[in-house]
């Protein structure tokens, strides 16, 4: 039997790199085409270490915006709809056809031309989900500029911290973002804040004023600046900015890593981005060009949104959402399946955290059957791709029944694993493998079979290893740490912003510059399908046995009790470490006491027995609602579960924990808190005991 056409592409990707990605270069406009796709190099260290580099289309320039806005209008695709911005907490929406975004972003970059951003200068976005953000990147991006976005609404530290790292020519800001059902944020005070912290003062501050809450009065002798009226004034000049190409090893934007301490900041290069992002978008996510609409639900300010919601759909021609809400509340649990209706969604991507949202807030799928069940409305969504957390098969069983019944046909559930710094999936299953060996085919190959728990397979360009941890290759499914071999996909970073000896310290020195350690923990099985089950500093270790937090998660989870479950290490005197969870149940009408019920803590403790083994038996269980901390783009901190359990053993209950600015909302932790108080407070003097005594006190 043939290999399927995904395991044909990769196997050709990884064999005759320079031909596979020199095909890919040639769907693109080049303002000089790159003497060749790969150079292997070396770089040397302040302290003398040298180490394998890389350089994806040497010699090559291009200009990233000129290849998402301009060369759709000169190929006669003006009017095709590019952005359609969704803002269910203002209750407005917008339209920009390809044309009208040209016409926005060349008047804008003549803007932040006559304000003073050179070409490679860096300017530090701080903006909600509206189109002036995405119009802001694409114009820095036409000047040759750098971008480095911020999630908007991070502290006044976090954004301090980022001014310093990359010292801003401007700042590009709105007057508020609007959190959920929550109302306006202002960002003045923030703004203000971080310029009071930083050591570094950026010259300008280029406010959209927003009707929802306006920053009044800008005070242009402080460098603020009114961005409506700079481009008004711009377009009665007629002044407009042409497209300025760049190297294809400059930098096109910044994006910070860390939650806490200094951030990383990683940097993505012009020229591979383009070529691996319009390849990915069509191989991986079956979107092709006009026409094929992606939505994409996450933020500007994490990669996902840099990737999947600005260039990708772009680079492609295609239409992108732009969606300022939530899964919840914005105004119920129908606000996704209501996007995909109107707008003849082909794509979605989200996190499993908002799919979990959703369940909990209909998990019977009310919503979804009553409202959309009936009138075929979301026959248009050919698949549904999950990323930023692992996906456990019980949400991916859920809504691949659903798409199955209510989508197009064949319409799959794919988990994708991916980094900021690899910038598109590292695994996944594609949807339109045919674009690895013909580019424009529309044609449809099935995808390669799901197996829910999995992360899909390898991705072209991204050699997947498993090594234990002296670097040594692990037989075919078994558990160690994720690595990839040198050169990343051209989509990953090739360094972080001004600080090589950090890049080699935190991904090659582990393993002596042979392996990019991902400080993701997993498995690859005899088909090589990817299961990444937690972070490498997640792995539990009890009784000299590694277990990963997202393979007990999942055992926990596929109780049909249980809707959500975070799973962490507590000491232990004689195992070393025990496993313990923390888990929400799938309904809310009955009390949510910390300690569950002896029944559901039995059926539970035998699902993580049967599919795990006795050893990685459960050492406790916390029941309860809105206590599971997340960060705003949906990754649950265990870190912080971890911290607050630990003190819990020494008593330390008011003992202050480490909470990253990324937290979506603080109170959760002081919820988690309680409820572990209450918890330990009623069985915690049994938490102290041998193993044996424990089992007799029923925990």
């Amino acid at each position: 039997m043939a290999p399927h056409i995904q395991d044909q592409v990769y196997k050709s990707s990884l064999e005759d790199p320079e031909t596979f990605w020199n095909h890919q270069a040639d769907q693109l406009n080049w303002h000089k085409s790159p003497a060749k796709a790969f150079q292997k190099t070396t770089k040397t260290l302040k302290n003398g270490i040298t180490h394998d580099h890389w350089n994806w289309f040497p010699g090559g320039k291009i200009s990233t915006t000129y290849n998402c806005v301009d060369r759709h209008v000169l190929n006669g695709n003006g009017d095709a709809i590019a952005i359609i911005w969704d803002s269910p907490v203002t209750g407005l929406k917008e339209q920009y056809t390809y044309k009208q975004l040209l016409d926005e972003v060349e008047t804008l970059a003549g803007v932040l031309r006559e304000e003073g951003v050179k070409k490679g200068e860096v300017v530090l976005i701080y903006m909600p989900m509206i189109p002036s953000a995405l119009f802001a990147m694409l114009a820095i991006a036409r000047l040759g500029a750098i971008h480095a976005v911020v999630f908007g609404g991070f502290s006044p530290s976090s954004l301090a911290q980022r001014m310093e790292a990359s010292r801003p020519k401007a700042i590009m800001t709105a007057s508020c973002g609007i959190e959920g059902s929550k109302g306006p944020m202002g960002y003045k005070r923030l703004i203000e804040d971080a310029i009071k912290k930083s050591s570094f003062k950026p010259d300008k501050v280029i406010i959209w004023q927003r009707e929802q809450l306006r920053w009044d009065p800008v005070k242009k002798e402080d460098g603020e600046r009114n961005w409506q009226r700079l481009v008004k004034s711009a377009r009665n000049r007629g002044l407009k900015a042409a497209a300025v190409p760049v190297k294809s090893s400059d930098g096109l934007y910044i994006i910070y890593t860390r939650t806490t301490g200094l951030p990383k900041g990683v940097v993505r290069e012009a020229g591979g981005h383009a070529v691996g992002l319009n390849f990915s978008i069509k191989y991986m996510f079956g979107i092709h060009g006009p026409g094929d609409v992606m939505f994409t639900a996450s933020d500007i300010g994490w990669v996902v949104g840099h990737s999947y919601i600005v260039y990708a759909p772009l680079l492609a021609g295609a239409t992108t959402v732009l969606f300022e809400g939530k899964p919840v509340g914005t105004p119920d649990a129908s606000t996704f399946w209501r996007i995909i209706e109107e707008y003849k969604v082909n794509t979605m991507f989200t996190a499993p955290t908002a799919l979990r949202a959703i369940r909990r807030e209909d998990g019977d799928n009310d919503y979804f059957e009553q409202i959309f069940g009936n009138r075929g409305g979301l026959r248009s969504l050919r698949a549904l791709f999950l990323a930023g957390e692992r996906s456990e098969p019980a949400i991916v069983q859920m809504y691949q029944k659903l798409l199955a019944k209510h989508c197009a046909g064949g319409a799959v559930v794919i988990d994708n694993w991916w980094s900021s710094e690899s910038g598109s999936p590292i695994s996944g299953i594609a949807l339109s493998a045919e674009a690895g060996k013909d580019f424009n085919s529309k044609h449809r190959h099935a995808p390669l079979p799901i197996k829910p728990g999995s992360a899909g397979k390898a991705m072209p360009g991204f050699d997947v290893r498993v090594v234990d941890d002296d670097g040594k290759e692990l037989p075919l499914g078994s558990m160690g740490n994720i690595v990839m071999a040198i050169p990343l996909a051209p989509t990953a970073f090739t360094t972080l912003w001004e600080d090589e000896d950090r890049f080699y310290r935190g991904y090659l020195k582990r393993f002596n510059g042979k392996w990019i350690d991902t400080g993701d923990a997993g498995m690859i099985d005899e088909e090589g399908y990817i299961s990444i089950m937690s972070r490498s500093d997640d792995i539990i270790n009890v009784a000299a046995h590694r277990f990963s937090t997202g393979a007990i998660e999942q055992a926990v989870t596929s109780h049909p009790d249980i809707a959500e479950c975070a799973v962490v290490g507590i000491p232990d005197s004689l195992k070393g470490h025990l496993p313990f969870a923390f888990v929400t149940l799938s309904t809310h009408h009955h009390p949510h006491p910390a300690v569950p019920d002896e029944r559901l803590f039995r059926e539970v403790q035998k699902l993580v027995r049967e599919q795990i083994g006795p050893i990685a038996s459960l050492g406790g269980m916390i029941q309860g609602k809105g206590m599971i901390p997340k960060t705003r783009s949906g990754k649950t901190l265990r870190r912080v579960l971890r911290e607050l359990a630990e003190n819990a053993t020494h008593n330390e209950f008011e003992k202050a924990v480490q909470v990253p600015t990324t937290i979506e909302d603080a109170d959760v932790v002081e919820v988690a808190r309680a409820k572990i108080k209450e918890y330990f407070m009623h069985k915690g003097k049994d938490l102290h005991k041998a193993p044996e005594a424990r089992a007799k006190a029923k925990l």
